[in-house]
């Protein structure tokens, strides 16, 4: 296995600029990008639906309890398989294990790879404006009860070593 193949976590609270600097990452390393929203939201969307529950909720308790860890899962074994041969940037929001110490040992015993966690994450009126402007369904919770959102999302920093990633640009997921 080549020393350039590592495993790069871009995790943070929504709305954060995730997304945008996994894709900047991905293309500066020549690395596989594997996104949630990307990878899994389709199927999520279906089992919701077919669940009888509104296919743009991310926030119930049922949600979580039905998809929480499947997607998760879907989103190592993407990276798994790709890891053999090229570095991985894999992103997602990570919320309760951005905040568990020995997270980083974990990863790196599953996939056998150097693991880089990047945190990424910005001003809450930031995150608020880029909800809003993206436009997505699955914000309207969110956005419907903002202060209630706001509580339920970690802000503290990641308690092991990772590269903070703040972004500043409203309206934007560009770094600042």
């Amino acid at each position: 296995m080549s020393d350039a193949i590592k495993l790069y976590v871009v995790c943070g609270p929504p709305a954060g600029g995730k997304t945008c600097h996994g894709k900047q990452l991905a293309s500066r390393l020549g690395a596989v990008l594997v996104d949630s929203d990307i990878a899994t939201e389709p199927v999520v969307q279906a089992g919701m639906e077919a669940a009888g529950l509104s296919p743009d909720d991310r926030d119930s308790a049922r949600y979580k309890d039905l998809f929480r860890d499947p997607v998760y899962e879907s989103l190592f074994r993407l990276a798994e398989v790709n890891l053999v041969s090229l570095p991985v940037v894999l992103v997602a929001p990570f919320t309760r294990e951005s905040q568990e110490k020995d997270w980083p040992v974990r990863l790196k015993n599953r996939f056998r790879v150097p693991v880089e966690i990047h945190f990424v994450t910005c001003q809450p009126e930031i995150r608020l404006e880029r909800m809003r402007n993206r436009g997505e369904a699955r914000d309207a919770a969110k956005l419907n009860n903002w202060s209630s959102h706001l509580a339920s999302v970690a802000s503290e920093l990641p308690p092991f070593d990772h590269v903070l990633v703040a972004t500043c640009q409203e309206g934007s997921g560009e770094e600042g």
